[in-house]
This record gives C-alpha cells, structure tokens and sequence, in this order.
C-alpha cells in the first residue's frame, strides 16, 4: 500500500474518462463540506459548487480512489479550486494506507509546511505559490464543463491525513492571487522566498490564515 499517493495523484491525468464518484459518499451545503466515507466535516473559505467527480480502481494497491471537483466562479472564470481525492482500501487483509511526505513544487519560492494533530485527526499541510496551467490533463474536467481557468499565479495549500489505516484523505485549495482585491504582481520572482513583499505577502499571509481556519474546522466522526 506504500505507493497508494502517488497512484491517486496520477489518476488526475485520466479523470474524464473515469466513470463518476458516487456522489451520495460528499455533501456540500453552502459553506460546509460533509463526507460520509470517511465521515468528516470542514468549513470551505467560500461557497463552492460540486461540478465533477469519478472514482477508479487500483486493484494493484488493493484501493478505490475518489475524486471530486469543487469550484468558485465570477462570470465563468474560475477564482478558486478545491479537490479532493479519497483513496479507499478495498482489501480488508492489506495492511494500513501510507503516505508520502507533501514536497513544494520549487525551494525557490516561499512555502510553509508542517503537521496538525488534534484530538483524532493528524496530518501534514503544505502552502505555496503555483501557476494555474488551463492545458495541465488535471484540470480538463473544469475545462470541458465550460469554465475559464486563467493562466494566472494562485496559491495552494495541500492537506493529507490517513482515517483508521483504512482511508487516506488529500484536498488541494488554490486561489487566484488576483481575487485578493489587491494589485500583486504576475512574475514568478516576485513570489520568491527573500523576495516577496508588499502586497504579494500580505496576499500570502491572508491566504495562510484562511487556509489554516480551515483544517481547524475538521472536524472527525466516529462511525
């Protein structure tokens, strides 16, 4: 079950033709996000819409991975994401989910990581700058619903935590850095750890504390 993460990351490149995730297993009610497999809550930064979801088997790590796309949009024009990706062990005689550690995409550029532990929950978050690629395979299931994901700098933040060794729960929030309401710049450089000032850290430092406002409202229920 090692390589469990990097299978489920992987299957973004095929999400289209992948058949559709039950979509009885996630709930989303205005701001609140509720799955029942596992069971658990989060409140989102904003109201999102659930437009996509598939689920695909990886009988070879003896899993079934869950996928769904969440989305905020002015006009069209996507201003926020938000994937999840459930991995399901299907095997009852397989040994636990493991899970790799988040790396950045580039050293280069500020990030902040580090691990949450509270009550039940424990796991490992990871926040970035990024470049939104509309051509990226991973995203054609936003693209071919009809809406516009500009070639702009955004920010992510990841999260990944196991549920019982019998789940593994990764999400990916990212956000237009121009929907801060701020002039910010469009240059890599100027999103560089040693570098980033001005109103790029003040964007940075309120996507963080909203970000972190969310993996604190996780919530785990027992089943």
């Amino acid at each position: 079950m090692r390589k469990i993460f990097f299978v489920l990351l992987g299957l973004l490149l095929t999400a289209w033709v992948t058949a559709c995730a039950p979509k009885k297993d996630l709930e989303v009610e205005g701001k609140k996000l509720v799955s029942l497999k596992p069971p658990f809550t989060l409140m989102l930064p904003s109201d999102f819409n659930l437009i996509h979801s598939f689920s695909h088997e990886n009988p070879e790590e003896n899993s079934l991975t869950r996928v769904y796309f969440l989305i905020k949009t002015k006009e069209k024009q996507v201003e926020e994401m938000f994937i999840l990706q459930v991995a399901d062990k299907t095997n009852p005689q397989a040994g636990p989910m493991t899970m790799p550690p988040l790396k950045p995409y580039t050293e280069k550029r500020l990030y902040s990581k580090g691990k949450v532990k509270k009550g039940e929950l424990e796991g490992e978050y990871l926040i970035q700058s990024m470049a939104w690629n509309p051509e990226a395979p991973s995203l054609q299931p936003i693209v071919k619903k009809g809406f516009v994901i500009p070639s702009r700098w955004a920010l992510q933040g990841q999260f990944l935590f196991p549920y019982q060794g019998e789940h593994a729960v990764f999400f990916r929030y990212s956000r237009d850095v121009h929907s801060f309401g701020m002039k910010v710049s469009g240059k890599g450089e100027d999103w560089e750890k040693g570098l980033i000032s001005g109103n790029e850290k003040r964007v940075h430092e309120t996507f963080q504390k909203s970000y972190m406002e969310m993996i604190n409202s996780i919530q785990i229920k027992n089943p």
